[in-house]
């Protein structure tokens, strides 16, 4: 799943990357001018929330296909620079601007880090050494990481005990997931740590980004456009030393690369914001819950992964613990 780029004002994920890598972004992200009027939708939500979530879920795939021929850092690269095309593209259909200020531009560079850079390289390098389908369950993980991490670093963010009951299912799901009663055998320990890794990465990131871009002003598009620019700029930096030039191009995995890029994450976060503003957060980021389902079927019926029984329990318990994180109480009625 494709990770989201803009400011959240909660600690949930879209869950985006992949979401992806999750996370679901708002309508207007802190610090973010109010979008414009509503227009009027050539399909319904319904079909482009299904859409949103095919697109994330099969990202995993099209890492696995990218990786057998480039190096990962490579997969990255092409990922935030196709991605970041997109975006830029439609900021000049919009004749939107990128954001301003120097300062701003520094906390969006610590952002790609976060959001992107580290996170998508993580999961790239991950499935050189387990199936994609694990790798998008661990993406699954990010809302329980934010729900722990917002005990410590969000003190305005009480959590409730419907929340913290999550927070202990969830982790349970994951050590069903891994196998922990077999001592994690046949488990690569260290393609799995690298993809929860990159799950933790975005919680930290969306924390971050709610601390210090509360204030800053630009409309989610320009902020994850120049997010995403910073992080091309980044991977372009490091990629002459972790793997230098691809020595070729093979149709596949360079049509899986473009893919991860222009859809699972240029094309994809236009398409969450666009459902965040119609549909509200709320609902949107329930897009979070099919990513790891169809990754996982993308991965054993186009990949041919094994798929054991603890596999899909252990996703399912996974996913009832994160949405049990990101319920809130409901307000009192007024008397």
């Amino acid at each position: 799943m494709s990770a989201p780029a803009a400011p959240s004002p909660t600690p949930a994920p879209i869950p985006s990357p992949d979401r992806s890598a999750a996370p679901a972004a708002p309508a207007r992200a802190p610090g973010t001018v109010a979008a414009g009027p509503d227009r009027r939708r050539v399909l319904d939500w319904r079909i482009r929330f299904a859409v949103l979530a095919v697109v994330w879920g099969f990202s995993f795939l099209f890492m696995k296909v990218g990786t057998e021929t480039y190096a990962p850092v490579q997969v990255s690269f092409g990922r935030v620079l196709f991605g970041s095309a997109v975006l830029c593209a439609a900021l000049a259909v919009r004749r939107e601007r990128l954001p301003r200020g120097l300062r701003t531009w520094g906390h969006l560079a610590v952002a790609a880090v976060l959001l992107n850079t580290l996170p998508f390289t993580l999961f790239a390098y991950s499935e050189l050494t387990i199936p994609s389908s694990l790798a998008g369950i661990c993406n699954a993980t990010s809302p329980l990481w934010g729900m722990a991490l917002s005990l410590v670093a969000l003190s305005e963010d009480r959590p409730s005990r419907r929340r913290v009951a999550g927070l202990g299912i969830g982790f349970v799901g994951v050590l069903t997931v891994l196998g922990a009663w077999s001592g994690f055998s046949g488990l690569d320990a260290k393609g799995t740590a690298m993809a929860l890794l990159a799950s933790f990465c975005y919680p930290v990131g969306w924390i971050y980004v709610r601390r210090t871009l509360a204030s800053r002003e630009g409309s989610p598009l320009a902020m994850t456009a120049g997010q995403l620019l910073l992080s091309t700029v980044q991977l372009g930096l490091v990629l002459p030393v972790l793997s230098g030039v691809p020595t070729g191009f093979a149709l596949m995995p360079t049509l899986a690369v473009l893919a991860l890029g222009a859809l699972g994450t240029g094309y994809a976060l236009q398409a969450q914001y666009a459902l965040v503003t119609e549909v509200g957060p709320t609902t949107a980021q329930m897009v979070t819950y099919f990513i790891p389902v169809i990754a996982t079927a993308a991965g054993v019926l186009a990949l041919g992964e094994e798929l054991h029984w603890n596999t899909p329990v252990g996703a399912v318990i996974v996913l009832i613990g994160a949405a049990l994180t990101q319920s809130r109480p409901r307000p009192a009625a007024a008397t």
